[in-house]
């Protein structure tokens, strides 16, 4: 899943340790301080990469970042089942 796939660009708005601007990647949603998409980090996983491999990969992406993103998506996908 990337950021795209979300109906609205405020999706991430509020999730710690990503941010985007609108002339860094098109204005994609990075992981702060990198050119790291966050949906570089689904396309990985659903590949069959682990977290840990992920933060091998990329390098300046931190664990309570990846951690935030995952939390974020989880709470979000909770809250849709409730629906």
């Amino acid at each position: 899943m990337d950021d795209t796939a979300r109906p609205e660009s405020s999706y991430w708005e509020g999730c710690a340790g990503i941010e985007h601007n609108p002339n860094k990647m098109s204005g994609a949603w990075v992981f702060t301080g990198t050119r790291v998409p966050v949906s570089a980090l689904f396309e990985n996983l659903s590949s069959g990469a682990t977290t840990e491999d992920f933060l091998d990969w990329y390098e300046g992406v931190e664990e309570w970042q990846v951690r935030a993103v995952l939390e974020h998506e989880a709470a979000s996908l909770s809250s849709l089942a409730s629906l």
